[in-house]
């Protein structure tokens, strides 16, 4: 059996990089991508050894920038049968009256205007060959809104969005949609967010159990190997500990 050809943004770090890890030992070889070119081709050596990898340093937020990074793609790595729409980010916890037009450029770019620059380059191939299957990483925060969330929120609920348009738009080309929507995973996410700042940062899984960028990963190999008939549209995960968005359990 052939290996399938899994492309992967936001592969240097957190979610990214364990789903690059899993995916590297179950069958697939590997299109990573990542703006910290030194991590990149670090996790890529490694990677070399249980697979086959082809690296792609772009920042995801520059369209041409991410059309010239494909156009380098050799022959026998454009058929990718997955992608994961996994870069995203945080920044800042500010309220609508205070927040910072840089931050919300930041989230918006990212969340929404990267996730639509990849897909534009992937989805012809998919939809050629009437197969392939789509993975978009969004959040609880586009489910639910909380307090000083609301620019990160409102990009999390444009993923959401439109994940389920490309569900309905790729249904005539049998190409799987999926949206996985994480609670409080312990990633680079919240240091991130916090500009940096450690002790913010870990403050945020005090006291309980987050989910790992492993858990997340593992998931997303279960979704993406499910019977052809099957696709797994739209997982919400928690840690035990969070109830909501803003309910979490903590142990003093």
């Amino acid at each position: 059996m052939s290996k399938r050809i899994a492309l992967i943004t936001g592969a240097t770090s957190g979610i990214g990089e364990a789903t690059a890890r899993l995916l590297a030992t179950h069958n697939f070889n590997l299109i990573i991508c990542g703006r910290r070119k030194e991590r990149l081709e670090a996790l890529a050596v490694e990677l070399s050894l249980m697979t086959d990898v082809f690296t792609l340093s772009f920042d995801v937020r520059d369209q041409k920038e991410v059309a010239k990074a494909f156009t380098t793609l050799p022959d026998k790595w454009k058929d990718i049968d997955v992608l994961l729409n996994n870069a995203g980010n945080a920044h800042g916890l500010d309220p609508i009256q205070t927040g910072s037009l840089d931050d919300w450029d930041s989230m918006i770019d990212i969340n929404v205007k990267g996730l639509l620059y990849v897909s534009k380059e992937v989805i012809p191939v998919m939809t050629k060959r009437n197969s392939g299957h789509i993975v978009n990483i969004g959040s609880i925060a586009g489910k639910e809104v909380y307090p000083n969330g609301n620019v990160y929120c409102a990009s999390k609920f444009a993923v959401d969005a439109l994940t389920r348009g490309m569900r309905m738009d790729l249904n005539p080309f049998s190409i799987k949609v999926t949206s996985i929507n994480p609670g409080m995973v312990e990633t680079e996410f919240s240091l991130v967010r916090f500009k940096g700042d450690e002790q913010r940062a870990t403050s945020v899984y005090q006291g309980m159990k987050p989910l790992t960028p492993e858990d997340i990963a593992d998931i997303i190999l279960y979704t993406v190997n499910a019977p052809a008939h099957v696709v797994l549209a739209d997982i919400t995960v928690l840690p035990t500990a969070q109830g909501s968005s803003t309910i979490v359990h903590r142990k003093n």
